[in-house]
């Protein structure tokens, strides 16, 4: 009774192994992704997320940033970049510290909750460097932020506290009302990181 009790044991051992081995291989795909789910879609980590800003001529101050993901845009934020339509630079991408930011497709880092730059504190998102359309003139300090204090706070000096539509002005980076970000933020942190942003 021992012996057959103890031999039922190691086969039903053996068989809950091969039924692992088989889900395993049923559930990853070659090359070591994983497989549609059972509707044939691709499971959620497979689903890229990319970021794309779309420049408003028209008002740079009221751009917009597209959270994209498997192709869809899934989220929408007004955004700026640069110094506005009223500033002589504000549309020139090749004019540091001043005009928007260069077309093209940049690097994105990983989001930090509490920057602490000298000019930019709390939510922001690090960009590559850029080499703008004269081919010589490099874009450089580049992030997607806002206006807030390290804690993502409102602070009581002008660098540190949104006031308004006004606020959408940037040295090129691309800004985002304080709300807005946090909502950025929450939506990326369900998915793997975007590594890629397009901006046309």
């Amino acid at each position: 009774m021992s012996v057959s009790s103890s031999l039922r044991a190691r086969l039903l051992s053996v068989g809950l192994g091969a039924l692992a081995l088989v889900t395993t291989a049923a559930a990853t795909a070659p090359g070591g992704q994983a497989a549609p789910d059972d509707r044939g879609r691709p499971s959620a980590s497979d689903v890229v997320t990319t970021l794309k800003f779309v420049r408003n001529s028209a008002d740079p101050q009221n751009s917009r940033l597209y959270v994209i993901r498997g192709g869809t845009p899934v989220a929408e934020f007004r955004a700026g970049s640069g110094l506005g339509k009223t500033h002589r630079n504000g549309r020139k991408e090749c004019v540091r510290e001043q005009g928007w930011l260069p077309r093209g497709t940049y690097k994105v880092g990983a989001a930090q909750t509490r920057y602490n730059g000298t000019l930019v504190k709390g939510y922001a998102i690090p960009l590559s460097d850029k080499k703008c359309s004269d081919n010589q003139t490099w874009r450089t300090q580049l992030l997607i932020h806002s206006e807030m204090t390290r804690d993502g706070g409102r602070g009581s000096t002008e660098s540190r506290r949104w006031d308004g539509v006004s606020d959408y002005k940037s040295a090129g980076c691309i800004k985002l009302e304080p709300n807005d970000i946090k909502k950025l933020f929450r939506n990326l942190s369900r998915f793997p990181a975007p590594t890629r942003l397009t901006v046309v």
